[in-house]
């Protein structure tokens, strides 16, 4: 059975629970308030953070409310114990003016936009009075191409139709962006809505996807390149050696210094069985050593027990690894669980879909 790494490949940070925006999909419960991360939390997690990346790359994500929302002076001062470590802001880029642009060229930081495509498709994504944010977003997007920051796209999609795919690729090749990346939207944390599509139509829109891709690849798609990455695995006889021997702990750091492992969307939910579903706090236990004992979080041991259990049943397991802890918690109750929706829209028939691509344009006689 496969545990937990005492490794990670990087931690998530919330610098503040704030977003200026109210997006209908987002799952995080206190982005109405302005809970701010103190310095102390970012020098705790930083004395891990300095042993881990003596021996390789490491990455610090800030994400969760807005991040910019904290301000250029406060997120200045939670990145600076950390050293020169990788930084990544995953922003809504309605804030990011040229004082951000410069920010971020200082700070060498890594920016991704999340964007949904054309003006309409961002009905969602709104302020907190309601008003459309997409032309602020564009303006945020503007202000990084006029000074050369290169920056990547994520994009949520509600309605996996015919032409979306195309429409989504296209726009993003116009917007400048290096790398794409496409959730289909997800049924988690505060987040109710139903995330079931017709199979048909999402194994389709992946499809899709990978057409518009092949006919103008000027940007990285990730996900249909973890596809082919898969799929080149599998005809080399390597595909067991795409999956990690141990789980990526992918620690998130709250704004109060509280740790949760696996999935950054279970942080500030609690339940009567698990708790508040941390493994600690940084603030009176360093973050490794919180990771060392993490496996003893008891909702940790059902998830491990419900991705061995995925591990035998599932014939996508090789390219999936088992997937999201927040999904089967939020989706199905229980962290044993194995199939979910999120599997079946964002893994299964995502490599159906590049399977279908490739069925449909075979050399004739291949």
């Amino acid at each position: 059975m496969r545990g937990l790494a005492t490794v990670p490949s990087y931690v998530v940070m919330q610098p503040t629970t704030l977003c200026n925006l109210d997006c209908a999909y987002c799952y995080l419960p206190f982005r109405a308030q302005d809970r701010r991360m103190p310095v102390q939390v970012a020098e705790a997690v930083a004395g891990s953070v300095h042993r881990w990346a003596a021996s390789g790359r490491f990455s610090v994500v800030w994400h969760g409310g807005e991040p910019l929302a904290a301000g250029r002076a406060h997120l200045a001062a939670l990145m600076a114990p950390f050293g020169p470590v990788e930084h990544h802001v995953q922003t809504n880029a309605t804030l990011i003016d040229d004082a951000w642009c410069e920010f971020f060229v200082a700070h060498r930081m890594r920016v991704s936009v999340s964007v949904d495509g054309p003006r309409e498709r961002n009905a969602d994504r709104v302020t907190r009075s309601g008003r459309p944010a997409y032309d602020r977003i564009v303006r945020g997007v503007a202000a990084l191409r006029r000074h050369g920051v290169p920056f990547s796209a994520l994009a949520v999609v509600n309605d996996p139709s015919p032409g979306r795919a195309t429409e989504l690729y296209e726009y993003c090749l116009e917007l400048g962006c290096e790398v794409l990346g496409v959730n289909i939207e997800e049924t988690e944390g505060v987040n109710t809505r139903d995330n079931s599509h017709d199979a048909a139509a999402v194994t389709g829109f992946w499809a899709e996807l990978v057409a518009a891709w092949r006919r103008d690849p000027r940007i990285h798609l990730r996900e249909i390149e973890w596809s082919l990455r898969y799929a080149a695995a599998v005809l080399d006889g390597r595909a067991d050696d795409l999956l990690p021997n141990q789980l990526d702990p992918i620690p998130t750091v709250a704004y109060d210094g509280s740790v949760v492992v696996l999935s950054p969307e279970l942080a500030g939910f609690t339940d009567p069985r698990y708790g508040d579903f941390t493994s600690g706090n940084v603030l009176t236990t360093p973050l490794d050593a919180i990771l060392a004992d993490a496996a003893r979080t008891p909702w940790v041991g059902e998830f491990v027990t419900g991705v061995e259990a995925c591990r035998s049943s599932c014939p996508y397991f090789g390219f999936c690894g088992g997937g999201h802890a927040a999904n089967r918690y939020f989706e199905l109750g229980r962290f044993a669980a194995t199939e979910t929706e999120h599997c079946r829209n964002s893994k299964i028939r995502l490599l159906e879909g590049v399977l279908e691509h490739a069925r449909e344009h075979q050399s004739p006689g291949a």
